[in-house]
């Protein structure tokens, strides 16, 4: 089929196979990040999939993209150790300048520098983001920045951010929408010179932290685009982001799928193999008939986002539909382990963890359905 990309498969399996599950094991029982795996991806080319050439990447889509981040993820490890720099680095190629791209993306490219993290979301608004209080006030040739930031991803593995924040006041605007823009953080001199970082320990080991602005300066060059056209920006990230998480669950929906389809043909009680049983047959079959409807809108989000088409909806979707039925896999592979499943040895639990999370992030599963109810249904604005 068109979208099966043999080549980048095999050669991303090549990789991750020489990072066995004890390796992946180790790192989440050290509540640890994957540095030389991350670092594997990152020489091997595979973060700077979607930078053009002429900067030292490989000039693919998003569809590509989100193959290597299926892949990574079908092989027991986990993506979100790196996911970020796909879908940031999109901000940075579609709405910074020349001297910017030119200055920042081959040394991303390079793996020199990571841009792994954004900065969003905040504790009082949390997905109305419009409503964000962190603040950018322009003075001179810098912006001085104030406000908090939570559940910020990668922010100690990171480099670069790319930050939101509020340049004009949200009463002296026309549309919510406007007056906010976007910035690239230098994060090294950030960190203690303006911006505290606070780690947040959580139930997967999942590197996120909650930031507090007290006058960070970021040189007024770091604006990227046009002053007040951020959160416009941003969406383009947005629907790259969730169709990229879409490819992982589904990742992670084989790897259920695959895990416990093995187990219970080999797992005998009453005299014959637990498979055997229409109770255990039936979970495993209705996952891998919702992950195949998954696969295909995943694909249709790519195939939209990568030719400029509008895909919010199909990349919100993908990532309900993706969710949902790793979700599912995950929990019949769980249950069908029995005991077994709750043994970090069987590596089940572990990527039960990490599955739950993409009900809630990075967008919950009842605003997806709002957002479809909304804009494809043509049903009144609920909130």
């Amino acid at each position: 089929m068109e979208f099966d990309h043999i080549e980048i498969r095999e050669a991303v399996q090549a990789l991750c196979a020489t990072f066995p599950p004890e390796y992946h094991r180790e790192i989440d029982e050290q509540r640890g990040y994957p540095e030389a795996f991350v670092k594997a991806l990152t020489e091997a080319g595979w973060l700077a999939a979607m930078i053009p050439e002429e900067y030292g990447g490989s000039g693919l889509g998003l569809t590509e993209a989100s193959v290597i981040m299926e892949e990574i993820n079908r092989s027991g490890g986990n993506s979100g150790a790196c996911h970020g720099q796909m879908y940031n680095m999109g901000t940075l190629l579609r709405h910074g300048s020349d001297a910017q791209k030119q200055r920042y993306l081959p040394r991303i490219a390079s793996g020199e520098l990571r841009l792994q993290s954004m900065g969003v979301t905040e504790p009082t608004t949390g997905t109305d983001t419009t409503k964000i209080k962190t603040t950018a006030v322009k003075k001179g040739d810098r912006y001085v920045v104030n406000g908090q930031k939570v559940w910020i991803s990668r922010v100690q593995h990171s480099d670069l951010m790319i930050l939101l924040a509020r340049t004009t006041p949200i009463d002296q605007v026309k549309k919510k929408s406007l007056g906010m823009s976007i910035f690239m953080v230098d994060l090294k001199d950030a960190m203690g010179s303006g911006m505290d970082v606070n780690p947040i320990p959580n139930m997967v080991n999942h590197e996120t932290n909650e930031l507090f602005f007290d006058d960070l300066e970021i040189p007024a060059e770091n604006l990227i685009g046009e002053e007040g056209m951020g959160f416009r920006y941003i969406l383009d990230g947005l629907n790259a982001e969730r169709t990229l998480i879409a490819s992982e669950c589904i990742g992670d929906g084989y790897w259920f799928v695959e895990k416990v389809s093995a187990y219970v043909k080999e797992r005998e009680v009453f005299g014959r193999p637990i498979g055997q049983n229409q109770g255990v047959q039936f979970p495993i079959a209705e996952a891998k008939i919702e992950l195949e409807a998954a696969n295909l809108m995943r694909f249709q989000a790519c195939q939209l986002f990568d030719t400029g088409q509008p895909c919010g909806a199909e990349a919100n979707m993908a990532k309900y539909l993706a969710a949902k039925a790793s979700w599912e896999a995950a929990n019949a592979c769980l249950q069908f382990h029995g005991g077994f499943g709750f043994a970090n040895e069987y590596d089940v639990e572990r990527k039960f963890r990490e599955t739950r999370l993409y009900q809630v992030a990075p967008i919950s599963t009842n605003l997806i359905l709002s957002y479809i109810a909304e804009h494809v249904l043509g049903l009144p604005r609920s909130f």
